[in-house]
């Protein structure tokens, strides 16, 4: 057995994230939900940027667990994702010595729930959302802020979620919960997709509603 308690207890992975990121959120100063996203172009070459985490997805009536950000579809890191179907991201926590890596595969939110997010954002960022044209060459901030000002006029108080922009679902293969430890003897709990068959590593395994899982605890 693996041996995990206190901060790494528990069946369900998603359920420890979500706790994590519950003390997170009272611990950190700024953007406890700031996530390091990590996608490779059509050469290989990888691209790392932070955006942020709107939502930790329960597994429940058959439903995976999942990982909801939002951006533009028309961004870099909607062109490598489309590519290739997966990314991979880390949750940094310095005021509490910790971290979650999750690597996955992706999938589109493009409806009522991404709908409801984009009408809960400040009335600016939703404008924002109309006026950027994110990752492509822009000729000066000026020129922004007058695409901007059009968009504003032309949309109102209350525009649509533009059809360039919508969430992102990473559903996971592999998550990895590490905690600080002191002389650098951190504490690590890999859960991957449990295999199927006898010639599969050997861990815990647990099967709950987050799905089959296996649990390694992992060397510093």
């Amino acid at each position: 057995m693996s041996e995990r308690s206190g901060i790494f207890a528990g069946d369900d992975p998603f359920a420890i994230a979500q706790a994590w990121l519950t003390e997170a959120e009272i611990a950190e100063v700024n953007d406890p939900s700031a996530m390091a996203l990590a996608t490779v172009d059509a050469d290989g070459m990888p691209n790392v940027r932070m955006v942020l985490l709107k939502e930790i997805e329960q597994p429940r009536g058959g439903r995976e667990g999942g990982f909801v950000f939002y951006t533009n579809y028309e961004s870099a890191k909607t062109i490598e994702i489309t590519a290739t179907g997966k990314a991979a991201f880390v949750l940094h926590w310095k005021s509490l010595r910790r971290q979650v890596r999750v690597r996955g595969t992706v999938t589109r939110e493009e409806g009522p729930q991404a709908d409801a997010y984009y009408a809960s954002r400040a009335l600016e960022s939703r404008i924002g959302a109309w006026a950027s044209d994110q990752s492509r060459p822009l000729e000066s901030r000026t020129a922004l802020m007058a695409r901007v000002a059009r968009e504003g006029l032309r949309h109102g108080l209350a525009p649509s979620r533009p059809p360039h922009w919508g969430g992102f679902r990473i559903r996971p293969v592999e998550i990895e919960f590490w905690a600080d430890g002191a002389f650098r003897l951190h504490d690590r709990f890999r859960w991957s997709r449990a295999a199927g068959d006898a010639s599969a590593e050997a861990g815990e395994r647990v099967d709950s509603g987050a799905g089959a899982w296996r649990i390694q605890r992992l060397n510093p």
